[in-house]
Parts: C-alpha cells; sequence; structure tokens
C-alpha cells in the first residue's frame, strides 16, 4: 500500500527566523492523521535565518537526527559536544534519560537548510549519547548509502530502535529499485529534486509511506536527494 504526503498539505509555521514545515504534528500544528508513521515521529523541514537558531532546550526518550542540505548549523550539548554541521554530516543525539542543547545558524549572511527528525527509541531512559559523521556525495550517488541502524552496520550511526535510514542522491535519469524485506514499512522523504514513483510525481517536500509491499522504483527526473526509513 502506498500513502502519498504532499509537501503542500503539510503543516506550516513561519516564525521571521524560522520558516518550518512539519510532516507530522508537532508543536502547535496537529492533524489526528499525522501523528507519525511506525517509530518515525517527527521530520521539520527547517531553514534558518543567518545568525538565528534555537536556544537551550530539553529533550528526552527520543533518537533525533540532524541531516543539513545546506549552509551550516552551530551545535552544543549538555554532553559537552559541541560542533558545526554541514551538507554531507549526519548528526545523531540520543536523548535518553534527558539532555539540553542548543542550534545555531552560524553564518552572519546565508540561512541554514535541514531536517530535524526524531524516532522512537525501543526503550525508555539510558544515559544521552551522541555522534557525528560524514559521508561524502560520492557514497550516496545512485545508490542507497546506510547512515542510520540498530547495530550500526556498514559505519552507520548507531539507534536504539528497529529502524534504518538511507540517503541518496540521484542523478537527472538515473533509476533506483530498492527492495522491502516481508513484514518492514518505509518511508520516503524527498528532499531535493523530483522522482517519478510509477504513475506518480514526487517533488521537494513531498513523502510517501510504504506498508505491504516488496519493492520501490524510483527515476529521478532531476538531480534529487532522498532520505528512506526502513521501520518495523
Amino acid at each position: 500500500m502506498l500513502t502519498l504526503r504532499p509537501a503542500n498539505e503539510r503543516g506550516h509555521a513561519n516564525h521571521g527566523w524560522l520558516d518550518t514545515y512539519h510532516t507530522f504534528s508537532f508543536n502547535t500544528y496537529y492533524d489526528e492523521n499525522h501523528i507519525g508513521f511506525r517509530a518515525l515521529r517527527v521530520i521539520n523541514d527547517d531553514r534558518v535565518q543567518a545568525g538565528r537558531g534555537f536556544e537551550w532546550h530539553s529533550h528526552r526518550d527520543m533518537e533525533i537526527i540532524t541531516y543539513v542540505l545546506e549552509g551550516a548549523l552551530e551545535h552544543k550539548d549538555s554532553m559537552g559536544n559541541g560542533s558545526v554541521i554541514k551538507p554531507g554530516d549526519v548528526q545523531f543525539m540520543s536523548a535518553g534519560n534527558g539532555v539540553m542543547h542548543s542550534e545555531f545558524n552560524p553564518s552572519p549572511k546565508e540561512p541554514v537548510h535541514l531536517l530535524q527528525i526524531w524516532i522512537h527509541p525501543d526503550s525508555r531512559g539510558g544515559t544521552p549519547g551522541y555522534a557525528q559523521k560524514t559521508w561524502s556525495h560520492d557514497a550516496k550517488l545512485n545508490r542507497q548509502c546506510l547512515i542510520v541502524s540498530p547495530g550500526g552496520d556498514q559505519g552507520s550511526l548507531t539507534i536504539k530502535q528497529d529502524a534504518r535510514v538511507y540517503a541518496t542522491v540521484l542523478e537527472k535519469g538515473a533509476a533506483i529499485h530498492i527492495p522491502l524485506a516481508a513484514e518492514r514499512h518505509a518511508w520516503l522523504h524527498l528532499a531535493k529534486g523530483s522522482l517519478q514513483l510509477g504513475q506518480v510525481r514526487l517533488n521537494a517536500g513531498d513523502g510517501a509511506a510504504f506498508s505491504s509491499e516488496d519493492r520501490i522504483e524510483l527515476t529521478s527526473l532531476a538531480d534529487s536527494e532522498f532520505l528512506l526509513f526502513d521501520l518495523a
């Protein structure tokens, strides 16, 4: 079964310094039909203006992935970590029994475009954790690149959930065939570009849920970048 989540039907809020779209219910945006998908709880498509950002705030009992598409994002947290995340970087934070952090756009001129992703952990509490890794453009080019998995497979970041996250950059005209295991579910988020999915055209910001499907076949209509979540 295929279910589409068009970009223009997502929740939206423009706070001036932050222009954000919510794939699933978040903050003041609530849609009972879009609370999340399996363990996937949040995909926020954020654009943060130069010199602005999220002040110190807390999280707990959530696995948090930050994926920067354009620009840079400066991160600091109560575990003592500090870094600047750029395109190609993937940041992962397991909030565990509680962590505080802040995220700012360090550029004096350029906005930053990023995806904030939350996934429910398979158990509550525990010690918070942090990891960050860079994948090259070529590592994702016209192939699935595993960036998050429960076992840290293929050098991916380790998550406390039966979930695997793949990043793909697909050149215009390229095609990819993604097999899905029985009893698994998948969510595709198109971050950039345009894809043909059967008779459906997906554009930037669109999402698609897959259940009881044995494969996903995609053709790129323009240079594209997407994330695929393989979920129990």
